[in-house]
């Protein structure tokens, strides 16, 4: 399994789940994101997550295709 670490940027207090899997390249497009995570291959946290906006924050923890995203 990859481990990657993901830092807001100062004054960002979350990002959104599809646009985290499109930044640490898992998902090609919004499209594509929305896709995996309608799939329920998503894990936030331990738990399968389908909501496609959710707001990830500092200390969450995100598995998808064989990569685990913490958030700092």
């Amino acid at each position: 399994m990859n481990k990657k670490n993901f830092k807001l940027r100062e004054g960002q207090p979350y990002i959104t789940l599809n646009k985290l899997l499109q930044v640490v390249g898992i998902a090609q497009t919004g499209g594509h994101a929305k896709i995996i995570i309608q799939n329920e291959e998503v894990l936030v946290n331990g738990l399968v997550e389908t909501r496609v906006r959710n707001k990830l924050v500092i200390g969450d923890v995100i598995n998808a295709s064989n990569t685990q995203i913490e958030i700092e």
